[in-house]
């Protein structure tokens, strides 16, 4: 293939190869099930499976699988052949409508936060029609829905599918009271940036934390970071672009959009931005880029650190979540249009995703909310933990003079001037980029930036999808009675905005000041996972997922164990980790130096009584005084990890992790640190950071 477009999708059974290989009928039923979301008949499936079959045979396919997303974060899948017995001794090539539409994987050993028995392993993946499958290691991957025996959601692509059929139905209703009766549906779309590191392989086999918890647990600052500000958008190095053109390739080749790529602000660090895609698709899509972005960095001696702080001291990773709606018209309801005061529908659509914010920004906090994004939220790179929406200047005068019942001065969008004869002139953006907002409008889409770089988008967006269809649905419920359509959306607009502006923040999120203001507006600062989880069992919460149908609660209560437990144990491999590095290898190490440094000067005392040994003296000194100092920090974590054993309550073990755990990992950490700033580094038992971050050349 030598072209780009000939490249793209050719490993999808896409609607241009259905198109071609099924028949007419079958063609307009699979269009009827992913445009209108219409149920599939078997026999359809049963045509559609020989088709795709063929197909990947061709493509040099010979297994297939149902590919999901349980809740570990990761994607699952199980393969089974193509292959079956013939009579003559020979085999046949098959594929079944039934093999299409379900499997049957074992559900009792991945998370299901009490939903399941051990015993009880019986689970189910359902095909997603609505997601094209695609060829990955010569094995046709089929999207799928993964749920229980008893039909409970046990996967991340169940609820958001749910959640996307419940924002379609309330923005279909507000839609036709403004007239919109071409519109058929609506879907909401995501356009996920990823950030990513890339280290040498070589030098990653060789440091135990990244190995176990794909973090360095300890380092030292190097004499250089990220201070200069020289790598951000910088030029890109060989062997990372030679990486970068084969992972574009990879992904092309399975239809993902990715577009841009760049260097990021850390040394070493960097980030793919695609187009957007409707959320289920832009999801499976993300989770297939976090896997070959890992797969194609072998090939090439690398490794990439998807966790959200491998480094201390610079930028961590996050993943922009950027967020919409539109119709299957072709029209972004987000979008302001030239005159957006003007425009009421947009100016509804706007106020529902304000207070859905608003009441909702508990649930926001907690959908981003993991052991490795508790260490990058707050931090220089990344938004606070306080959740806030940025609108821009000419938005919020909008809102302003809605709600004094002012006019709005509308003036002309102002031409940005140079200074450059040469240079064109071109229009100012209604809004600024707020880097230091969580949740910011950026022109047509709202750009939710406090998620962490290895988590799948799933969760924010069924978060995002429920509760701004819950604020349509009372939208709709108040214009759908009111005797005076106009009258009724202008009050309702002006009341949002007067219930709802505290959440509305347009200034520097870092400063110090707006925590104080924060509070002042009564708005949550959950700063860890632990202080935000218990709120997605509060009966509001409940309450919004269930009614939608989302969730049930008892799916709420089992996501809330999980999330619990994966933190608990997150934190317990960490500090297990720490525990291994420091006595096998740190503990030796410096051990050794300090013996080296004292031998060194006996023996110059022995050649010559008043010798200057003060450099091996001092040094020696220092080394036993923090050595000693780290020994009692090992031994102090050992105990808490050792109490946190007989801890049987979650909840309980999570804030112990916590407010105990994690403090003694810190000081642990800091004497580690300072003993390899003064450690030979022929002593020193690990790569440094200063060979991680510029190790690619």
């Amino acid at each position: 293939m030598n072209t780009v477009s000939e490249m793209f999708g050719c490993m999808v059974f896409d609607d241009k190869v259905m198109r071609e290989r099924l028949p007419k009928e079958t063609y307009k039923a699979m269009q009827k099930t992913i445009q209108d979301g219409r149920k599939l008949d078997i026999s359809v499936a049963t045509v559609v499976a020989n088709a795709m079959k063929d197909w990947a045979i061709e493509k040099g396919a010979t297994h297939f699988t149902h590919w999901f997303q349980p809740l570990t974060g990761v994607t699952a899948e199980k393969h089974d052949g193509f292959i079956c017995p013939s009579n003559d001794g020979k085999i046949i090539m098959e594929f079944s409508g039934k093999e299409l539409v379900k499997g049957e994987p074992d559900a009792s050993s991945f998370p299901s936060g009490g939903l399941r028995s051990t015993f009880e392993a019986r689970g189910y993946t359902a095909w997603d029609p609505t997601a094209y499958a695609f060829i990955k290691d010569d094995t046709l991957c089929i999207p799928t829905a993964f749920c229980s025996y008893g039909g409970e959601a046990l996967d991340k692509k169940t609820p958001l599918l749910r959640s996307m059929e419940v924002i379609n139905k309330q923005a279909m209703r507000v839609l036709k009271l403004f007239g919109n009766e071409n519109v058929t549906s609506v879907k909401t779309t995501v356009g996920p940036e990823q950030e990513y590191f890339l280290i040498p392989r070589e030098l990653f086999d060789l440091r135990k934390d990244l190995i176990y918890t794909g973090r360095t647990l300890f380092g030292a600052k190097p004499p250089k970071g990220q201070e200069l500000d020289d790598h951000y958008f910088g030029q890109i190095k060989p062997r990372v672009k030679a990486y970068m053109k084969e992972l574009d390739e990879e992904l092309w080749k399975l239809g993902i959009l990715a577009k841009t790529e760049h260097n990021e602000v850390a040394p070493s660090q960097h980030e793919l931005a695609p187009i957007f895609a409707t959320t289920n698709i832009a999801t499976d899509h993300n989770q297939l880029t976090m896997e070959i972005m890992q797969k194609v960095a072998k090939k090439h001696d690398l490794v990439c650190l998807l966790h959200e702080k491998p480094f201390a001291g610079v930028n961590g990773s996050g993943k922009h979540n950027n967020w919409s709606i539109s119709t299957n018209t072709g029209i972004n309801l987000l979008e302001p249009g030239e005159t957006p005061y003007e425009n009421a529908q947009f100016l509804l659509f706007l106020c529902a995703v304000i207070k859905a914010v608003d009441e909702y920004q508990d649930m926001l906090r907690i959908s981003v909310a993991s052991a490795g994004n508790d260490h990058r939220l707050g931090a220089n790179e990344a938004p606070p933990a306080i959740v806030s929406m940025f609108i821009g200047d000419e938005l919020a005068e909008i809102l302003d003079a809605i709600e004094s019942e002012k006019e709005y001065d509308n003036k002309e969008k102002s031409l940005m001037k140079i200074g450059v004869h040469t240079l064109p002139r071109f229009s100012k953006d209604s809004t600024d980029r707020n880097r230091t907002s969580p949740f910011a409008f950026t022109s047509n889409k709202f750009e939710f930036r406090m998620l962490g770089s290895a988590s799948s988008v799933a969760g924010p967006n069924i978060v995002l999808n429920t509760a701004v269809a819950e604020e349509l649905e009372k939208f709709a419920d108040i214009l759908e009675n009111a005797e005076d359509f106009e009258t009724a959306l202008n009050d309702l607009i002006k009341k949002t905005i007067k219930e709802h502006k505290r959440i509305i923040f347009n200034g520097n999120g870092y400063d110090d000041s707006w925590l104080e203001e924060a509070e002042r507006r009564g708005l949550l600062n959950l700063k860890t996972t632990p202080d935000a989880l218990p709120y997605f069992i509060s009966q509001k919460n409940i309450d919004l997922f269930t009614k939608h149908k989302v969730f049930s609660e008892a799916e709420i209560r089992s996501r809330y164990e999980i999330s619990l437990e994966s933190y608990c144990k997150i934190i317990n491999i960490e500090a297990l980790t720490m525990v291994d590095m420091v006595k096998k290898d740190i503990l030796p190490a410096v051990s050794s130096y300090g013996r080296e440094l004292a031998d060194i000067a006996l023996t110059k005392k022995s050649l010559l009584a008043d010798m200057d040994c003060s450099y091996e003296e001092e040094t020696a000194a220092k080394e036993c005084a923090l050595t000693g100092e780290l020994y009692k920090n090992l031994k102090i974590l050992e105990d808490a990890v050792a109490k946190s054993e007989k801890i049987s309550d979650m909840s309980e073990l999570s804030f112990f992790c916590k407010d105990e755990i994690i403090p003694a990992m810190n000081a642990l950490r800091s004497a580690a640190d300072e003993l390899e700033s003064i450690t030979s580094a022929e002593f020193w038992p690990y790569p440094s950071y200063g060979d991680l971050l510029f190790g690619v050349r």
